[in-house]
């Protein structure tokens, strides 16, 4: 296996050429054979017992080359991707296997999408405005609704009609032009009236009907929705078996002896005045690292390949999904339930993504112009820190993420320090 050329053919992608020679292949034929032979059956053998010669013979001599190509491939294009010293970060593309024989081995020519080329600009010396950090009376006014809010409980309202504001337990059946469609039905489905998880209109006219009663709703799905529903008008026949509405506790003393280790509601008062500047002081660091960030990118020069940013998207929409399936959703039920077909959630996401992998490329240039380093106290450190945050203890850390990861996280942090701590912060 050896890498014929590597040529530049455009911004970020290059266009390579490998060979495999004829020994090579031939035993990766032969591979092929061993792992497919079990399923071929030919007149005069047992199923499995042919000789490779033989199926060959019948079947013609490329009888195993895709196979071997398919063994082959993963080792080929890695070893030549090292020896041509380059980062890809996609899959290959416009793959040609000019030549595959025995006889003469493989050649294949591809293309491939590589890391970009930076060009920092000023990363040190930015200016960045600090976002105020005492504690307000209307700041431990808001953290109060919340805890009220957090400490509520639901209770049964069933002698009256929903209201918004309520959750509700109900059956619903969709149809359009009086046909059911899929994922249009649900079964003691829980809704919080007022959430905007469902279709638009939905929630509003689930609201003002009694238990047990049964009502149509009349929705008209967006025209971003999935392509057989877009834009259409659609019925959706509802009964609703339980009603319960959100019950906030008072805020007294007992309140505040509830809820935290204080006698008085004056205490937690007190208390929370102490808190929140020390909240607020995190939130300002993370506006003023933001800050700076955003002008480092806006500072550089870089084509960043647009497969990075779908990457990151889909890892972003993937990790959405797991959080879903932790509370017994599945992600295409649930964009069913908020009216978005894959495409227009991943373009939620779109942005974010993109702001992600500017931020990453940035930090990633200035640790080589710098560069930045991670000692094995800081690695711990990192490890440390994120059991902690975890709640794991932290050789269990280094077990779970690989130590490279846990080196990269070291030296980005140290990266974005580097720019916060020569920054002129007003």
């Amino acid at each position: 296996m050896a890498l014929k050329s590597s040529n530049k053919i455009n911004t970020n992608t290059y266009e390579i050429e490998v060979t495999v020679d004829s020994d090579t292949f031939k035993k990766a034929c032969t591979q092929a054979y061993l792992k497919g032979k079990k399923n071929i059956q030919i007149p005069g053998f047992r199923k499995g017992k042919a000789p490779q010669g033989m199926i060959e013979k019948l079947y013609g001599e490329g009888a195993f080359y895709e196979e071997a190509l398919d063994i082959l491939y993963p080792q080929v294009v890695s070893d030549a991707f090292k020896e041509a010293e380059l980062e890809v970060v996609d899959t290959p593309f416009d793959l040609e296997v000019p030549v595959i024989s025995k006889e003469n081995g493989v050649e294949m020519k591809m293309k491939v999408t590589t890391y970009p080329e930076v060009k920092l600009g000023e990363y040190k010396g930015l200016k960045a405005a600090k976002l105020p950090t005492e504690a307000s009376d209307e700041d431990v006014e808001n953290e109060l609704k919340s805890m009220q809010e957090r400490n509520s409980r639901l209770v049964v309202a069933d002698d009256r009609a929903s209201e918004m504001g309520d959750t509700v337990t109900l059956d619903f059946e969709g149809s359009v032009d009086g046909v059911a469609f899929d994922g249009g039905k649900g079964e003691n489905f829980v809704l919080e009236l007022g959430s905007g998880s469902f279709i638009p209109g939905f929630e509003e006219q689930v609201a003002g009907h009694k238990i047990d009663e049964e009502f149509d709703v009349n929705v008209t799905f967006p025209e971003d929705y999935a392509q057989e529903l877009a834009g259409k008008d659609a019925v959706f026949k509802c009964v609703i078996h339980e009603i319960k509405s959100k019950e906030l506790p008072e805020l007294d003393d007992d309140f505040a002896q509830d809820v935290s280790e204080f006698d008085t509601l004056d205490e937690l008062k007190e208390d929370l005045k102490k808190q929140i500047p020390e909240r607020k002081e995190s939130e300002a660091k993370t506006d003023i690292e933001n800050q700076l960030l955003e002008q480092v990118c806006d500072n550089m020069e870089a084509e960043i390949p647009e497969c990075m940013y779908t990457k990151r998207t889909d890892e972003m929409v993937q990790d959405y999904s797991y959080r879903l399936q932790a509370q017994g959703l599945n992600l295409d039920t649930y964009l069913q339930y908020i009216g978005q077909d894959m495409d227009s959630f991943k373009e939620t996401f779109k942005e974010s993504a993109q702001k992600q992998v500017k931020v990453s490329v940035a930090l990633r240039a200035i640790i080589e112009a710098e560069n930045i380093e991670a000692t094995d106290q800081e690695t711990d450190a990192q490890a440390a820190k994120l059991g902690e945050q975890y709640g794991m203890d932290a050789e269990k850390i280094k077990k779970a993420i690989p130590a490279e990861n846990l080196i990269e996280d070291v030296k980005r942090n140290k990266a974005v320090d580097l720019v916060v701590e020569s920054a002129v912060i007003e």
